[in-house]
């Protein structure tokens, strides 16, 4: 399990990336980048970000080389901020998230479709047999209530 002090470290980390990302580093290439995840590894020594950008698969590329570029500057920037003995190696990965979300996105449509299809097929459909075949009578209910309040115990009282 993760201490509270990387888990408050990687934030503090995420915080100083994107705002060098926003103001400092100023490349071109770099579109809209966001910051979604900071993990740090046990020793603290290396730091992956976890990135997701906006637009198209060019601009993707683009985005990945300026934060390439950027690495050693946003590095910098954590250990002069973070006043750390030993600055932590910068990798940065695309996030897959967009993709695992528009892949449920796709099995939701698909599920939402074969429901309606049953919807559809219910309309106007009728039980085989009775509509409850489980459901007594309510004589049986009534008999069965006298019997269980004459279960054969005598009160003491009545001596």
């Amino acid at each position: 399990m993760t201490s509270p002090y990387a888990l408050k470290r990687a934030e503090q980390i995420k915080h100083i990336a994107a705002e060098m990302l926003e103001k400092r580093v100023k490349d071109a290439r770099l579109g809209f980048v966001t910051i979604t995840d900071v993990r740090l590894s046990k020793d603290n020594h290396d730091c992956t970000l976890f990135y997701t950008v906006l637009g198209s698969e060019a601009e993707r590329v683009d985005t990945a080389a300026a934060l390439e570029a950027a690495r050693g500057q946003i590095r910098t920037a954590v250990s002069r901020r973070l006043a750390l003995k030993f600055a932590p190696t910068i990798s940065f990965v695309a996030d897959a998230m967009p993709e695992t979300t528009a892949h449920m996105e796709e099995l939701l449509a698909a599920a939402r479709l074969v429901d309606e299809q049953v919807a559809a097929k219910a309309i106007g459909a009728e039980y085989a047999g009775e509509p409850d075949p489980y459901r007594k009578p309510a004589e049986d209910d009534d008999d069965l209530e006298d019997e269980s309040e004459d279960d054969g115990v005598e009160d003491d009282d009545a001596e």
